[in-house]
């Protein structure tokens, strides 16, 4: 599916609000509606060793491969959830020409190709409303995609 718009979201209000403003306000622009979310890859590097039955403290013991399999597996339900419900909420505002799509790997680097790869038109994120600080250490997605996506980007506050 290549064109109209492509709404990224996570298990946040605030990408669900900008999905719910977007079937609202773009109707028209966002026929064919993608759906998009990032599967986040398990880092397991350093997992509690209570988990293994010892003491409380953090380890850098490789996790056995049935836990990450495990991990992996809750997640892309979790995903998958949430993009059904992204779906219902299309439904009920009468938008039915929507098309889902999750990928694994970092947010910010999915969605931009993501995007990318779909030709979109337009990308639309909801702010999580990060102070500075949280910016200047964790990183935005939001800002990572309007400084990055060959697309337009934009950003709905809640």
């Amino acid at each position: 599916m290549a064109g109209g718009v492509m709404v990224a979201i996570d298990e946040s209000e605030c990408s669900l609000y900008a999905l719910q403003w977007t079937v609202e306000n773009l109707r028209q622009a966002a026929s064919p509606l993608i759906i998009f979310t990032a599967q986040p890859i398990a880092d397991l590097s350093y997992i509690p060793a209570a988990t293994y039955g010892s003491a409380r403290m953090f380890t850098s013991m490789s996790a056995p491969p049935e836990l990450v399999r495990s991990l992996q597996e809750h997640r892309k339900k979790v995903s998958l959830a949430l993009l059904d419900h992204a779906k219902e909420i299309c439904t009920k505002n009468g938008l039915t020409d929507v098309e889902t799509m999750m990928e694994v790997g970092d947010a910010k680097e999915a969605i931009c190709e993501a995007a990318e790869k779909h030709q979109v038109k337009l990308l639309v994120l909801g702010s999580h409303g990060k102070g500075a600080l949280q910016r200047a250490f964790l990183g935005s997605v939001s800002n990572y995609c309007v400084h990055h996506a060959k697309c337009p980007v934009l950003i709905v506050k809640n």
